[in-house]
């Protein structure tokens, strides 16, 4: 069974020391049209325990379905340097 694409930003980790409040800053890691290029990033990411969040995912309704915005692929600060070395190694830049 495949994990899920979108996971809330609620869901991640908090340790006893952080607030509840406080949200890890985000960063680009993928940005492009396909989304077959999405799944893709996201399954590898996944499979290496990186948590990704699809952006942008629902602007299609928006623009009429015709695939002009592109999607983009966020990681947690932390996990950048990693998710786009994991990315760059299956092509995906």
């Amino acid at each position: 069974m495949r994990a899920p694409l979108f996971v809330a930003p609620l869901a991640m980790s908090w340790t006893v020391s952080q607030p509840r409040h406080s949200v890890a800053a985000m960063r680009e890691v993928l940005r492009t049209t396909d989304p077959l290029t999405m799944v893709r990033a996201a399954d590898l990411l996944a499979a290496e325990g990186i948590m990704a969040f699809q952006f942008d995912q629902h602007m299609s309704v928006l623009e009429g379905s015709i695939g002009i915005l592109p999607r983009r692929l966020m990681v947690v600060d932390r996990d950048h340097f990693m998710a786009a070395a994991i990315l760059r190694d299956h092509g995906l830049e």
